[in-house]
Parts: C-alpha cells; structure tokens; sequence
C-alpha cells in the first residue's frame, strides 16, 4: 500500500499565517529534513539573545546569529529576531556602574540604545519582526511589571523606549511585546493594558505575541479564545511565538515515562485539532504561529521543570515523522 503523502505545513497555511519553528546551531543540521519541508519562518532559539550577541561592553558576536539568519536566507525562510530587551539572558556588566554600584538611568538607557541600533541594524531587511520587549509584566496577581534591573534603574518607560530605539533602527520591522501566561486572565488584563498604555502615548507597537507554553490540561480552549478575543481588540497583529503542547502538567513530577501514554497522545492529538481550528478563525490578525521547536527529538521542555525528563510536545516525532496531531491539523479541509 503506498503511503499517504505528507503535505507541507507551510503551504497548508499559506491563506492563513506563517509556520515558524525555533531553531538553534544544532537543530539547523540534525532537524534540516524536516524544517526545509514544512516551515516557512524561524525563530533563533538564543543566538539573538543579548548574552549571545554581546557579551561584553564593546564586543558583538554575531557568528552564531548570522549562521541562523544564512540558513533562513537560503531556505527562502522568514526570520523572527528574539529578543531585545528581557530581564533574563543579559550579562551583569549591562546594569553595572562605576564603583561596584548600578548603572544610572542615563547609562543603562544608551547602552540599550548602544544594542538595539546595531543588532536590529545589523538585520534590517533580513529580519522582518522583533520580540522587542519580553516578559515585562509579573505572574502574581497584585504586582503589574516584572521588578528586573530595567524597571529599577531606568523605570517603566524601559519599554517604551525599546521600541522607539527599535523603530528608529528599523522603520519597516514588524515590532512585537511577547510573553507567557499569556491567557491566565489577570497577566492578560495587565497585558493589555501595558500595550494599550503604549497605543495611546504613540509608542511603535505593532503586535502582541502569545507564547503559547501550554499543556494537556491547561488553559483551556475558552481561556485562549477569549484570551484571542482580547488581544484582537487592540487593533494589532497577533503572533503565536513559541507554541508547544507538553504532555505533562505542571506539577506533575514524573519521570519513569519513555513514551507518552495512549492518553497523552489522544488528548494531544484533540488539542492540537482544537487549537489550530481556533487559530484558523482569527486569520485575519493572526499572522504566524512559531512552534518552540520543530520535532520531538529536541525541546527546552526535556528537563524543564523536572531534571531528566523528556518531553514529546510538537507534531513531529523524535524521528522527524508526522504524529497524529499533525494529521489533526492538516486535515481539515
């Protein structure tokens, strides 16, 4: 019996939105089968990220970033850049001043600016979106932004000013306020009201970006659709950015498993259906969804929360081949 063709993900979705995949150095050679087939945009995994990229005061190193941004070149691949600003994944001498003491704001606002103009400067015209800002506003309930260096040493208006400096280094990107949680509906309320304070002084937002950690247990279909609901409000373009579905919640704390169970890979398979379908709807301002990853052979779930774990969260197989939930969300015409 002949097998069934595979169609390509990307053309599936071509009247719909982009399909991206994080990528990193490793994952360019040992996933090239399967990302050159199905994946029209990628996202460098870190090798964007401020520790990669400058690791010291006067020194870039854009080997690794650049090999990403080749790869997308000769793939004919969009490219996403991730990330500008974030409290995590940024060197020390970033925030730190003379005599052992913080930066002043002054300080820390030009080294920004320092950053921003030559990485965003560096793929303008190559890199056609950024992850400006990420995950600025806090998880707990009565607190509104992160407490990071950024906030402390230069204030609330960090954010926007990342967005000038990146608007001003690259007039045409499409510039992104990305973050998790992002349906839990006290974080998506403080969300909205960030960008929407950004909207209304001017600031050059130009869309949000839902992560999409979730899980077989949560959030559930109605918390992303009105989640979806909220978000399309704003008036900007909506990006899923890092999408997996873990098999696991997230305080379950097993690791005895070598494959996922028949029921893990029954409501995976539903999810994604689900998921997808939704997603088709609001085609209209949903321009990409970006998997975290591209197949089940490699993702930052494997040991995250529980050391030595694995995870199996994406549509593709540790082999590179098709899972059910991949025929999920293919077949639906």
């Amino acid at each position: 019996m002949d097998k069934k063709p595979v169609p390509a993900l990307r053309d599936t979705y071509r009247e719909y939105f982009d399909i991206g995949a994080a990528v990193n150095l490793e994952t360019i050679v040992s996933q090239k089968d399967v990302l050159t087939a199905h994946f029209n945009s990628i996202t460098a995994e870190n090798d964007m990220k401020f520790e990669r990229v400058h690791p010291e005061e006067d020194v870039y190193t854009f080997e690794a970033a650049d090999r990403i941004a080749d790869f997308a070149a000769a793939h004919g691949m969009k490219l996403r850049g991730h990330t500008l600003v974030w409290h995590n994944q940024t060197p020390d001498w970033v925030f730190a001043g003379k005599d052992g003491r913080p930066a002043d704001r002054e300080t820390l606002l030009a080294r920004m600016k320092d950053h921003i103009d030559t990485v965003v400067g560096r793929y303008k015209g190559i890199a056609y979106a950024w992850d400006v800002v990420n995950e600025a506003v806090e998880d707990k309930a009565d607190v509104w932004l992160r407490r990071s260096p950024w906030l402390d040493l230069i204030g609330e208006d960090f954010i926007a000013n990342a967005f000038e400096f990146a608007h001003a280094a690259d007039p045409q990107a499409v510039l992104f306020y990305n973050d998790y949680n992002e349906c839990q509906p006290e974080k998506r309320d403080k969300i909205i009201r960030l960008v929407r304070g950004l909207k209304e002084r001017d600031v050059p937002i130009h869309g949000v970006g839902l992560q999409g950690h979730w899980n077989l247990y949560g959030p559930s279909l109605d918390t992303i659709r009105e989640a979806v609901e909220q978000y399309a409000a704003l008036g900007l373009q909506l990006q899923i950015t890092e999408l997996d579905l873990s098999v696991f919640e997230f305080e379950d704390r097993r690791t005895d498993l070598l494959a996922p169970t028949p029921e893990m890979v029954e409501r995976q398979e539903e999810l994604y259906e689900k998921v997808f379908a939704l997603f088709r709807e609001y085609k209209e301002v949903l321009t990409a969804v970006t998997f975290w990853g591209a197949s089940d052979d490699y993702t930052w779930l494997d040991g995250f929360p529980v050391r030595g774990r694995k995870n199996w969260p994406f549509v593709f197989d540790v082999n590179h081949q098709p899972k059910g939930s991949f025929w999920k969300i293919s077949d639906f015409r």
